[in-house]
């Protein structure tokens, strides 16, 4: 049994290190095109959406403290039957879009630091070699995992912090008058879009059961890193709206963030920017393998996913291959829009049912109702709000979500029919959680 704990440090550490990884290259273009100077509003929408939905995570990590995270919240809110199952699977499949945008973010900045621009083949070719190459590392342990980690995540927020710092200093603050917004759908548009460059704070509901003094670091971790974190992007946003025309943006959409750079260092701020990209966009390749890895194990240990994903190869899964394979296809088969909808998407519905879970066992959680209701019906109308909003301006946008959705539903309906003999269901994900609740409810 691992007796380690770790601080206030490490887990804020993991929640800011989920959050900012490839989504803010990548998509950052993306809500500058949809909201214009007013690309900072869209951020902080979508923060605020995300810091409502941390109180739902506090009280239920303090509440059922599991490496499943999010998993266990779902089985102990809705039972662990077909519904819990189709949430676990669109969760894992978020999982696999992010590992796309983060490939998709990483072609197209390698592409433009080698050609200055975006060369299709050269693209593609990028983004599924820096899947195999994570896949390979994963595959050969946890500590090499973790210390590539720790130096990439360490290089790109020092990046980040530097771009945001100087380049504040040449913002033309004219650029975000309100004359330059677009309208308030395609502002929060903007800001449902991109929501996937928040996800990844819910990491640290994994570590609750490892973390010390939970009741004091548990809150303070969830919201000082989406704090921390809608600061952050609040701040790129100003600096990449602030030195760049809207067409300078738009022509540079998919690598918006180095281009920025350029007004206040140059071209080699257009180097430097880009560096931080390969950097941060392969870190998070690298953290959300190693998760998604873990998470599909834990499914598979309940029968939700075939027993494939719960096969050892070296010192990883096979689960690993199967989600780098998939990734690959997304990353290959889709193009940039379709992906943030895809994932954004899949994630509020997620964070909806979790909010819910909340509201739903605040008995057991200590919860005030009306905050957490208050997320569940926020997260419903920006699902509602994203839907309605590129089913009129660009139905295409869609066709990932609906895909993605029609997999999940067919995939868990046939499968639980055939294993429906020998499904192994649990009341419980971690058996750590198991074992003390059975001696929590035990007599004195």
């Amino acid at each position: 049994m691992n007796n380690k704990k770790i601080g206030f440090l490490e887990a804020f550490s993991i929640g800011v290190g989920g959050m900012v990884g490839g989504g803010i290259f990548a998509v950052l273009g993306l809500t500058i095109s949809l909201a214009k100077g007013a690309a900072p509003v869209a951020f902080a929408f979508a923060g605020f959406i995300a810091l409502v939905t941390a109180y739902s995570y506090v009280k239920l990590s303090l509440r059922y403290p599991s490496e499943g995270g999010t998993i266990e919240f779902i089985v102990q809110a809705y039972g662990n039957g077909l519904f819990a199952s189709l949430v676990n699977t669109l969760m894992l499949i978020s999982y696999v879009i992010m590992l796309a945008l983060y490939a998709y973010a990483f072609g197209s900045y390698g592409a433009a630091l080698i050609t200055g621009g975006d060369v299709a083949w050269l693209h593609s070719a990028l983004s599924v070699a820096v899947i195999v190459l994570f896949t390979v590392i994963n595959l050969l342990g946890a500590l090499l995992t973790g210390k590539a980690e720790d130096i990439m995540v360490f290089i790109k927020l020092g990046i980040l912090a530097v771009f945001a710092g100087v380049g504040i200093l040449t913002v033309d603050w004219q650029h975000m008058s309100p004359q330059h917004w677009e309208s308030m759908p395609s502002i929060a548009a903007g800001g449902l879009m991109i929501f996937l460059a928040y996800e990844g704070f819910e990491l640290i509901a994994n570590t609750a059961g490892d973390i010390e003094n939970p009741k004091r670091n548990l809150p303070l971790a969830y919201y000082s890193a989406v704090l921390f974190v809608i600061l952050l992007y609040i701040g790129i946003a100003i600096v990449a709206v602030g030195n760049l025309t809207l067409a300078e943006a738009q022509s540079a959409k998919d690598y918006v963030l180095a281009k920025a750079a350029e007004p206040f260092f140059g071209q080699a701020g257009f180097i430097f920017i880009g560096i931080a990209a390969l950097l941060s966009t392969a870190s998070a390749i690298n953290a959300t393998l190693y998760g998604g890895g873990r998470t599909s194990y834990l499914i598979a240990r309940l029968g939700e996913m075939p027993e494939s994903f719960e096969k050892r190869i070296h010192n990883g899964y096979e689960g690993m291959v199967i989600i780098g394979l998939l990734a690959i296809i997304f990353s290959l088969a889709f193009n940039l829009d379709n992906i943030s909808v895809a994932g954004s998407f899949g994630f509020l519905i997620v964070f909806a049912l979790v909010n819910f879970a909340n509201f739903k066992l605040h008995a057991e959680t200590g919860a005030n109702r009306w905050i957490a209701g208050f997320g569940t019906l926020l997260c419903v109308a920006a699902v509602l709000v994203l839907v309605g909003y590129n089913a009129v301006h660009s139905p295409q946008s869609l066709v990932s979500s609906a895909l993605v959705i029609l997999t999940v539903v067919l995939f868990n309906v046939f499968y639980r029919n055939l294993r429906s003999g020998d499904m192994n269901l649990s009341k419980f994900m971690d058996k750590r959680l198991e074992r003390a609740e059975h001696e929590r409810q035990q007599p004195e």
